[in-house]
């Protein structure tokens, strides 16, 4: 596990190195492909321009790339120092399996987010927010309060598309997937966005103001405690998480803009259970425990007391090994579509959650390509059956029906079932 994790350098991929902040920035322009002949498509009930017989968009590159000059570089240096410092991810010490969740819905957001039920104390939280350093980029339309894709017409807010439809060009950045943060007490207004007041007063129009879902579309949205969040608010996500959309009907104001976000909740078992059908909604399952093993406790307290005494030297003591692991997880990004799994390892899965009565197909999907995502992280472009039985328990574990009278943990039912149907 260790491996895997990027704390042995011998398991650590070749990929392309950071950026620096003094490497040359440029704009980019999206605009559609001219003199073509044009077709329309419809996506989500809106018409986009489609180009017969070639793709359908191109890049343009405006010619206006210019070095950081020492001041802006100071500025961008002061204002990441001025930031809260986080803990880093290759210091937490034990919860290989919640890393590991974490790691392969970053590889593959489409995994559909991670579960973390376990006790207090056992640094939940710590770890899905230590995760923000090893956010890849991703490319949006500049400006854009949706993070729109500039080549997905599904991932693309109302106003983007329009401008293609009219032929504009959109200039186009790249930024580090977002993490937004759900508090409990946060109201549905903030959540899916509500009108503008302040244009509403001044102006004398109706204007969006988007909320918090728009803020995570292609992120990440972290609920914690979410076995305590409002049934309103878990109406919301429900909806949002099922359609790839939020749809805002309120004071004359209709509006839908995509909200596909990876979902990352955790909580304590002993304050409350979680809605089965939020629960569902969770692509992976990872179990928490409370270290047992006393030198490893001891290790946990003297790391967290050296990160509280000064945050800036402990962070730069794991550099290396952050950057290792970020190029871990850029390289298996770029992977990821090169990975096969064989016909007979799809039948066998198929056939362990259909034996496990597993309702639906999102246990089977899941799996498949949870179990592809790990064989990316570990660099081989074909996935073995030691894939399968690393995933398939937190892939399954939530969606076995509940048995009061059962006294065995479903992630045992699941691994038993597992080398039955493999051997």
């Amino acid at each position: 596990m260790a491996r895997i994790l990027g704390t042995s350098s011998s398991a650590i991929l070749a990929s392309r190195p950071l950026s620096s902040p003094t490497s040359k920035a440029s704009i980019h322009f999206f605009s559609p492909c001219p003199g073509q002949s044009q077709g329309r498509k419809f996506y989500g009930g809106i018409s986009v321009p489609v180009k017969k017989g070639k793709s359908q968009f191109q890049f343009s590159v405006s010619n206006v790339s210019t070095e950081l000059s020492p001041a802006q570089q100071q500025a961008q240096k002061l204002s990441k120092e001025s930031q809260r410092p986080v803990y880093p991810f290759a210091a937490i010490v034990g919860q290989d399996e919640m890393k590991l969740c974490l790691l392969l819905n970053v590889i593959d957001p489409k995994i559909g987010g991670v579960m973390i039920m376990g006790d207090r104390g056992t640094g939940k939280s710590t770890t899905v927010r230590s995760l923000v350093d090893l956010l890849p980029e991703i490319t949006v339309v500049a400006g854009d309060a949706f993070n729109s894709d500039p080549q997905d017409p599904e991932s693309m807010g109302m106003e983007v598309r329009e401008k293609i439809m009219q032929g504009e060009e959109l200039p186009v950045m790249t930024t580090k997937i977002n993490m937004v943060d759900l508090p409990l007490g946060a109201t549905e207004d903030r959540v899916c966005g509500t009108i503008d007041i302040e244009k509403a007063l001044t102006e004398g129009v109706k204007a969006f103001e988007p909320g918090l879902l728009a803020k995570a579309n292609r992120g990440i949205l972290y609920v914690d405690e979410v076995n305590l969040l409002d049934d309103h608010l878990v109406d919301v996500l429900l909806d949002s998480a099922a359609s790839g959309w939020n749809t805002v009907e309120r004071e004359g104001i209709s509006i839908s803009h995509p909200a596909r976000f990876i979902l990352i909740g955790s909580g304590n078992p002993e304050e409350g259970e979680l809605r089965p059908q939020l629960l569902d909604r969770f692509g992976m399952h990872a179990q928490v425990g409370t270290v047992r093993d006393a030198e490893l406790r001891v290790k946990i307290v003297e790391e967290r007391s050296r990160f509280d005494k000064n945050p800036k030297d402990f962070r730069e003591s794991y550099e290396s090994e952050q950057g290792k692991l970020q190029e871990q997880i850029t390289s298996a990004r770029s992977s990821l579509s090169s990975v096969e799994i064989d016909h007979e390892l799809r039948v066998k899965i198929s056939k362990v959650c259909a034996e496990l009565n597993v309702d639906g197909l999102r246990g089977d999907i899941v799996t498949n390509r949870a179990a592809k995502a790990l064989a990316a992280l570990k660099g081989r472009d074909k996935v073995t059956p030691e894939d399968i039985a690393t995933v398939i328990p937190n892939c399954l574990r939530h969606r076995l029906r509940k048995d009061p009278l059962e006294s065995i943990d479903s992630g045992l039912l699941v691994i038993e079932k597992f080398y039955e149907v493999f051997s």
